[in-house]
């Protein structure tokens, strides 16, 4: 289940960045050869970015191409970095579960008054879902990510992969 949903997100934020860089491009074409444009195409470009960004959170999660700043917590004891492992653990469990339900309620509020997009015939809820979709996926791949920890497949810090230092 969990390697169809890795696949989904790669072939989603694939798919999204090639339509970011068509419709870019077909919008320079446009403005600059034929002095015309699409009014949608820069609307559209920002809502397929926001859905980009918010797949792009949950993957670097599970890929562990994430930046870590580990100047205080390679000077500790590995003891002493699996409890800040954990403490990191349960703040971006903290702040990922408030972001989902704060876009959840802002979702179900766009919803509710049934605003469309400026340029686009969609209404904003549908656009905007990237929020709720895009933290509810890092909460699933931060806890993950803090699985692989506790079993021991997942480093809690650079310095405890093999090869380092």
């Amino acid at each position: 289940m969990l390697r169809s949903l890795d696949r989904l997100e790669e072939l989603l934020a694939a798919a999204l960045l090639a339509a970011m860089t068509l419709l870019t491009f077909v919008q320079v074409v446009l403005r600059y050869v034929f002095n015309s444009g699409l009014v949608w195409s820069l609307e559209t470009t920002v809502y397929l970015f926001t859905w980009l960004v918010l797949l792009g959170i949950s993957g670097g999660i599970r890929t562990d191409s994430h930046i870590a700043v580990e100047l205080v917590t390679t000077r500790l004891s590995a003891p002493a970095r699996q409890v800040v492992a954990v403490v990191a653990v349960l703040l971006a469990l903290l702040y990922a579960a408030l972001m989902f339900v704060g876009s959840w309620a802002l979702i179900g509020r766009l919803r509710d008054f049934g605003s469309l997009a400026h340029d686009i015939p969609l209404p904003r809820w549908l656009l905007l879902s990237a929020l709720p979709i895009g933290f509810a996926l890092l909460g699933l791949r931060i806890g993950q990510a803090a699985l692989g920890v506790w079993k021991g497949t997942r480093a809690a810090s650079h310095d405890d992969e093999p090869g380092s230092r």
